[in-house]
């Protein structure tokens, strides 16, 4: 089967200008990574990166429900406050990467229905290169209902798994700096991003949570593929036997260079084992509407700012940024944020330092670095979910 050349939906030209509030990328590459992952052989035949950042993963039409009063109960019916339809699931790591000026490709299955063509028009109009996914003919779009109350969510799906394995999908990888993935059950045994990774791409991975509650160790063995590894607190401590996230760290940091260990209010602590940083950063004290993808927005935000080759502190406190502003906005990928809403932000912290706010004044103090890594302001603002959707040619 063919995975490429037969879809109906074209895509636009990659031009950067055209894609809403992002702007060029925050920081120029760090020292030594293009050429780290261009793949060079010795006839010199290899091309250098075309993209910054490749994904693949499971794409899902998300419709998430918001501002409930209570979990929905057998029996009941609870209304909620808000509403959204957005593509999730990968699409939460590809929109993400995209607004901070990333190349960024993505390799998925779409479905042959409306939902499949709506999500496709929607990331090619976040700036997203879909050269490597496909549509699904006669196979609908995966569905996930969301429902958020509190600070948690719950979640319904249905969904079949591709027609194909993934590397048939995706055949020989393209020339990428970086690749996000979830390395859980059989995505581990996956090569195209081994292949990507041989080829120097630096690769950030989860495990993600064990289902069966035995925490096998074995789970770990594909991080010595690995750039850095990026576990939850409770994960990290399941893995490891531990009782502290630190402790756990330090054994995580003997499987991959860099390691960081999300703690959710507590913040994130990380080690790189390459420079010899350690870093822990508070998480920021904000008014969340929706935590669904803000794992997804730290671990893009850091991959980027490993990229620009920031140091680890740096990177630790710009991905607590992104995902603090990501969970402020409803819905997973189009609450990721966008270089007009981290300028926004800096401003909204200027102004409240200079007005002789002792929080404010912290914060700028923590994120000065910030006053060289912007871009100028991009023009126009980032796309955020709808409670429903029409194509263009519905209107």
């Amino acid at each position: 089967m063919s995975t490429r050349g037969e879809n109906d939906w074209p895509l636009p030209a990659m031009d950067t200008a055209a894609r809403p509030d992002t702007g060029p990328a925050l920081g120029p590459p760090a020292e030594g990574h293009a050429d780290a992952s261009a793949a060079a052989s010795a006839d010199g035949t290899a091309a250098a990166p075309q993209l910054d950042v490749f994904l693949s993963g499971p794409l899902f039409l998300d419709i998430i429900f918001s501002g409930l009063p209570s979990d929905p109960r057998p029996g009941t019916e609870v209304w909620a406050a808000g509403m959204g339809s957005l593509p999730g699931g990968i699409a939460n790591l590809a929109v993400a990467t995209s607004r901070l000026g990333l190349t960024t490709g993505l390799a998925a299955g779409f479905g042959g229905d409306v939902y499949g063509q709506w999500c496709w028009q929607l990331l090619a109009e976040e700036g997203i290169d879909l050269r490597w996914s496909t549509r699904l003919r006669g196979q609908h779009t995966s569905v996930t209902a969301s429902f958020a109350y509190g600070d948690d969510r719950s979640m319904v799906t249905h969904g079949h798994d591709l027609p194909m394995t993934v590397d048939e999908l995706i055949g020989d990888p393209p020339a990428t700096r970086a690749v996000i993935t979830d390395l859980g059950g059989h995505r581990a045994e996956e090569q195209w991003w081994r292949r990507a990774a041989e080829r120097g791409a630096l690769v950030f991975a989860d495990v993600g949570w064990d289902p069966t509650g035995v925490w096998d160790r074995a789970a770990l063995e594909p991080l010595r593929h690995c750039h850095a590894f990026l576990p939850n607190e409770v994960e990290a401590m399941a893995y490891t036997r531990t009782d502290d996230p630190r402790a756990a760290l330090s054994v995580l940091a003997e499987l991959a260079p860099v390691v960081v260990v999300t703690r959710g209010p507590r913040g994130a602590i990380a080690v790189d084992s390459l420079t010899g940083e350690e870093a822990e950063v508070p998480s920021l004290a904000v008014d969340a509407i929706d935590p669904t993808g803000a794992g997804d927005v730290f671990a893009a935000s850091f991959a980027s700012g490993t990229l620009w080759g920031w140091p680890l502190a740096e990177r630790m406190a710009f991905a607590a940024l992104c995902s603090s502003l990501a969970v402020q906005q409803f819905g997973g990928s189009l609450a990721a944020p966008g270089m007009g809403d981290i300028h926004d932000w800096w401003a909204r912290v200027a102004a409240a330092a200079d007005g002789g706010d002792p929080r404010a004044a912290e914060l700028r103090a923590r994120y000065r670095f910030l006053d060289e890594a912007l871009p100028a302001r991009p023009a126009g603002a980032a796309r955020r979910a709808e409670a429903t959707f029409a194509l263009d040619a519905d209107l």
